[in-house]
This record gives structure tokens, sequence and C-alpha cells, in this order.
């Protein structure tokens, strides 16, 4: 369930917008995975950049960067099955910005941005103001993986059924909801399978981490420069895994715990989402008359949301146009919010808004989750982060096991817990088997990599980063630690983190395991 650092600014336009309105070889383990020579040797073709496809989510062409540099995009040629390396091939969307200093240049900085599912043509320009100091002495680099995007992508469904789809009761009162939800998942999944079938098994995260070595080979770097934020810290470790002599200096921000199947994972992100809920309504406590919403301490807020949700269950309201907003929408939506403390003020609104009966602001932010803008046209982002989770994942849990495991989602959280209880469902009618349980990390031999947790993060529990630590093994994770708020600490601006990280990634300082930036 974690989203894209592009879904991230896209909320900010649409809520702004509504508010107007060293190591060892392990050769073996290496070679094993390497791609075709002459696909190792392929030339790119670097030209401007066009503007974002309907499947990136649409918007302008990229803007250029301070000093008036210039995006360039490409298209890499990467095998369909890494199984048979010599047959069919698709196409990978890349972008990149050169470095400001060509003669201090150290490497290809590669970026992926989370999902999984996230665009990273829309991701990497969005947040390249960040990365300036960087850029020194990187070449800014990212991309649309496969199934993603202006990639090789999948699409499920139209526009107009993706409408009706996302206005279902997702978390169902009776046998009859019960029906439609199932009846709504098989026609998901059959229509991934009609539009997309024979991408369906190649999109996991394993063929994802060989595409990221062949980018290696083909930009001309001996190691791989990476920054992961949120699912891209899995990728990072299972590329880590896959070829531990070839990291080079590399980042994990906001760590999805490597040792969580999917029953953990969405306990995890229930308990987390509900410590943000938490902070969010201390936070506006905190701020007393000023706070709009009714309620002097957290639990007399979280009441009232509660019973909100519980309104909207029974009588949705009006949306945006002839939209209503639903229960399922709503949570969605708040959810959203949660992802940074600067979208607190929207969720504040929104919040307050639908008790008076509008509930356009929260539709607005359930929009951006799940890749919607203005004009009705979705992103591919939920269909992509579909099909790479359940080709990832071996569990496959009905309705009825879903419906079981719901007392233990309501414990972890009033709010989300029943929500992410029944998602367990989503990969039920899957038409491809998934590939672990949990993916494997262990990277002994692998150079240091900097593992970032933020210990008010929703979507990616802090406990992830210790987590991650350990599996990567003895000598190879360093754990960093930001005492805040939000999902991802390096984009947040915190001055300790950037000069921390920076400092790696520039002169190769790798800070002490344990640092804490406040």
């Amino acid at each position: 369930m974690p989203i894209s650092a592009a879904q991230r600014a896209a909320l900010l336009t649409a809520t702004t917008v509504l508010l107007a309105v060293g190591c060892s070889d392990n050769g073996d383990k290496d070679k094993a995975s390497e791609a075709p020579t002459d696909l190792a040797a392929q030339r790119l073709e670097w030209a401007p950049c066009p503007p974002p496809s309907p499947a990136e989510g649409g918007g302008l062409a990229p803007s250029p960067l301070p000093g008036g540099a210039a995006w360039e995009c490409s298209f890499m040629d990467v095998p369909l099955d890494y199984a048979e390396p010599d047959g069919e091939t698709i196409e990978l969307a890349l972008i990149r910005a050169k470095s400001r200093s060509q003669a201090q240049r150290i490497g290809s900085m590669i970026y992926n941005f989370g999902g999984p599912g996230g665009s990273g043509i829309t991701g990497l320009p969005s947040f390249a103001p960040d990365y300036e100091k960087l850029r020194t002495r990187y070449d800014l680099v990212s991309f649309d993986p496969r199934g993603v995007g202006r990639s090789e992508d999948v699409q499920c469904l139209t526009d107009k059924e993706l409408d009706e789809y996302y206005a279902l009761d997702f978390s169902p009162d009776d046998a009859a909801e019960e029906r439609t939800l199932s009846e709504a998942q098989k026609k998901y999944a059959a229509g991934c399978e009609k539009d997309s079938g024979a991408m369906l098994p190649h999109v996991g995260t394993e063929n994802a981490a060989r595409d990221l070595d062949l980018m290696r080979q083909v930009l001309g770097d001996d190691k791989l420069h990476y920054f992961g934020i949120s699912y891209g810290t899995e990728l990072g470790g299972v590329y880590a895994h896959l070829f531990p002599s070839k990291v080079g200096r590399a980042l994990f921000d906001a760590v999805v715990d490597p040792n969580a199947g999917t029953e953990a994972g969405a306990l995890g992100q229930a308990r987390g989402f509900q410590l943000a809920l938490d902070n969010f309504a201390k936070d506006c406590v905190a701020r007393g008359d000023a706070c709009t919403l009714p309620g002097s301490t957290v639990a007399e807020i979280e009441a009232f949301i509660i019973d909100l949700l519980d309104e909207l269950d029974k009588k949705p309201i009006p949306g945006i146009g002839d939209r209503e907003l639903t229960q399922t929408q709503a949570t969605n939506g708040i959810a959203q919010a949660l992802y940074s403390k600067e979208f607190w003020q929207y969720l504040e609104q929104g919040l307050d808004a639908a008790d008076g009966g509008d509930g356009a602001l929260l539709l607005a932010l359930s929009d951006s989750m799940n890749g919607r803008d203005q004009n009705g046209s979705y992103s591919n982002i939920q269909a992509a982060n579909a099909a790479i989770n359940c080709v990832d994942y071996k569990e496959r849990y009905t309705l009825g096991q879903a419906k079981e495991r719901l007392p233990e989602f309501r414990e972890a959280s009033a709010v989300f817990g029943e929500w992410m209880g029944w998602a367990l469902s989503s990969c039920s009618q899957w038409p491809v088997p998934g590939t672990w349980e949990h993916p494997d990390v262990s990277a002994p031999g692998a150079a240091p990599i900097l593992v970032l947790g933020t210990t008010g993060d929703p979507a990616t529990p802090f406990a992830g980063a210790k987590a991650m630590v350990d599996a990567l093994g003895k000598g190879v994770g360093v754990e960093l630690t930001f005492e805040g708020e939000g999902h991802g600490a390096y984009n947040g601006g915190n001055r300790c983190v950037q000069d921390t990280v920076n400092a790696y990634f520039l002169e190769g300082k790798v800070p002490a395991s344990g640092t804490v930036c406040k």
C-alpha cells in the first residue's frame, strides 16, 4: 500500500486546486543473474522528455532544473523473462538529469519512489530540488519499472469501471456486500488478465532488481548507487541479495519490513496509520480552539471520525460533481493525508467539511491515492501495485479467511483495521501464483547501506528499519533514525538527515549505526 513520492506531489496539487475551488565477490550468485551481453551493450538514445503519459498520471513535461539543465528521457530494452534472457524483450522508460560537475561525477544515482507502481518519470522531477546537492556528483536517474506508467504497463479496467470499483464498500457488513466485493475482485483480476496477461507473471520485484543491474551496466557504472523510498527499499534489498558485489552507495528510506508477509505487513500498517492518526489528533488537541474538529481529547476526536465513517457507511454524501463520498473513499482519503504532516491541514479541513455534508476534499484525497486526475483519468499505479504485490507474495486469503482475522485488525486500529483486514483478500482471485512468503534481502559482503526509519511513519512502520538492518546482515545495514512524522525522511527537509545522507553519498562518510536525527 505504500504510495510513491510522485503521488505525494500530486496530492498537494489536487488539494490546492480544490481548496481554491568494499565487498566479497559472491560471483556465482551475481553471474547467474547477468543479462545477455548484447542488451548490456545497448546504447540509449536520450531526447527531451515529453509530458507524462496518462498511465503516469498526465501533466506537463518536466521543467528545467536550476541553472537551466534539461531533463532527458530514453527507453531501455530488458528481457521479458530472465529465465529466457535471449527471448522477447520489453521497454523500460528512463529519465535523467546530468551531474552539474562531470569532472567530479561519481556515477548515476538511480531512484525508486515506491508504490509498488509509482512512476519514477514523474517522481524524480517532482522532488529534484531536494537532490541538487547530490547532483553535484551524480547523474540523477529514475525509471518506470516493468508494469508501470510509460514502460510496458499493466491495465485492468476502464476509467468508468474504476470509478464504480472504488465507490464499492471494501468493508462489507453482510453477506450481500461480501458477494458484491468478491464479484468486483473477480472482475478486476479478469480485466488485468485480459488486458495484460502476458506481463502479469513477469512484473515481480526479482525481475525489477535484475532490470536495475542491467540499467547499471547500460549506464556505464561499476556499482549501483541507489536511493530507494518505501517499496523501493524492498527492491533495493532484493537487489543487494542478488548482486551483493555490485552495491555501491545506497539509501533505504521509509523501510519495508523484509520479514513481514502479507498479514503481518497489513497489521503493521494498520498500527502505523493508527499511530499517525493519534499524532494528528494530539496536534489538534494541542492547538485548542484553532482546531475545527469536535472534541478536547484524542479519544473524542477519533470517536468523531469513527462516527463520521459509520454515517457514510449508511449514507454517502455529495463529493465532486455527480460522485459521492463513501465510507471506503473517506477512509482512503484520511489515510492518504497521513502520509505527510504537511497534509494534516487538509485532513482537518476535509473532516470538518464532510461533517457538514461536503465530501469534496476527502474525495480528492482518495482520488490522489487511487491515481485519478481531475478529468477522470486514472494512472496505472493501483493496477501495477496489485500486479506486483500479487506476483511477489504467495498468500491467497479468501474473503472468509480475511473475515476471520478482523478482530486482530480491529484491535490494531479502530479506524483502519477493518479496511485493511478485508484487503487481505485482494489477491484471492489473481490469475498467476505468487513467489515468496517474504523477500530474501541477506547480502553478505555488500558495501554499507544506510537504512533510514522515521518513528511516526504510518505506511512503513519504524520497526521495519531495524528488521532490514538485521536481515541485510552484519556490517551491511547502517541504521539511521529520524524522530518525526511522515512517510520518508530525506525529502522532509530535516537538516540532520540530509547532511548525514549527503556526506555518505558525496564523501563516502558512513555514520555510526544508531545515529538519531531530531
